[in-house]
C-alpha cells in the first residue's frame, strides 16, 4: 500500500441545529481535505445525516459542501464507501448515481495488504436492545418504505425531523464506557471470532472512541462520533489506529 484507508462514521448532519451542523460539515471538509492526498479508501460507517431518506424525485435539502467534495474524491479515483446507518438507513441510489460512492446495507468482510476486516454500522449487533432489532426490521421494510414514500415529502420530513429531535446527539446524551464485559459490540466481535479470524473488527453507532484487544491478534475498533471527539480510524498497511483532528 502507498496510501491509507480512513474510516468515519456518526457525523450527524442536521442534528441538533443547522447552526451545529455547518460548523460540524466545515470541520469535516477541512478533515477530508488534510487526508485527501494521502487517500486511497473512504469508509463512512453510518449515520453521516441525523435523517436522510430519498424519495423519487426528492432528497433532503442541505449538506451540499460534504457532498460536493465527497464527489470532488471519487472523480480523482478515491473509493467512498457508505454504510447505512441508524439515522440514514433509507439511502438508495442518489449518492451512487451522482457520486460514484458505493452503498453498504450491512457488514462487509475485506482484507487490505494481508489483514481481514469486519465492518457495520454497528446498530443491531449483539446482545440486548430487542425492541430497536424490531424495530430496525420494520425501518428496513420494503413495503413499509414504500409506504412513508407516498407520504408528501413536506409530511415525510417534517415527521422524520421530529423523530430525529429525540435522538442521542438532539439531546445531548453522553456515552459511557462501563467495560469490556458490558460492550455489547465487542461482545459481539468475540461471538464471529468464534466462526473465523478478523484481525479487526470496525464498528459506528456506540458514539464513543473505543480500541479494544480482543486477543493478541484481533482488535476491536469504535470510531467514535464527531459532535464531541472529531474521532476517524486510518490503516496504513500495517497497523489501524484511532486519531484524533482538531482536538
Amino acid at each position: 500500500m502507498t496510501k491509507n484507508i480512513y474510516f468515519a462514521s456518526d457525523f450527524h448532519l442536521g442534528s441538533p441545529s443547522h447552526q451545529e451542523s455547518r460548523k460540524r460539515e466545515d470541520r469535516i471538509i477541512r478533515w477530508l481535505n488534510a487526508i485527501e492526498s494521502s487517500c486511497a479508501e473512504l469508509f463512512l460507517m453510518g449515520d453521516i445525516f441525523d435523517f436522510w431518506f430519498e424519495y423519487q424525485e426528492v432528497v433532503p435539502k442541505g449538506f451540499v459542501r460534504l457532498q460536493g467534495k465527497l464527489a470532488s474524491m471519487t472523480d480523482a479515483g478515491i473509493k467512498i464507501y457508505f454504510f447505512k446507518g441508524n439515522h440514514d438507513m433509507w439511502v438508495k441510489d442518489y449518492f451512487t448515481t451522482e457520486m460514484g460512492i458505493e452503498i453498504i446495507s450491512d457488514e462487509m468482510v475485506m482484507e487490505r495488504n494481508g489483514k481481514s476486516f469486519y465492518l457495520h454500522h454497528g446498530d443491531g449487533l449483539g446482545p440486548g436492545d430487542e425492541k430497536y432489532k424490531l424495530l430496525r426490521k420494520v425501518f428496513r421494510n420494503p413495503v413499509c418504505q414504500w409506504l412513508f414514500s407516498i407520504v408528501p415529502p413536506r409530511i415525510g420530513l417534517g415527521i422524520a425531523n421530529w423523530w430525529s429531535g429525540s435522538s442521542r446527539v438532539a439531546n445531548k446524551t453522553e456515552e459511557a464506557f462501563h467495560g469490556e464485559e458490558f460492550e455489547w459490540l465487542a461482545i459481539y466481535a468475540k461471538e464471529q471470532l468464534q466462526k473465523r479470524h478478523y484481525d479487526y473488527f470496525v464498528f459506528g453507532h456506540r458514539h464513543l472512541p473505543l480500541e479494544i484487544d480482543l486477543n493478541e491478534k484481533s482488535k476491536y475498533v469504535n470510531l467514535g462520533e464527531w459532535i464531541n471527539f472529531n474521532s476517524y480510524a486510518v490503516f496504513d498497511g500495517k497497523d489501524l489506529t484511532l486519531n484524533y483532528f482538531e482536538k
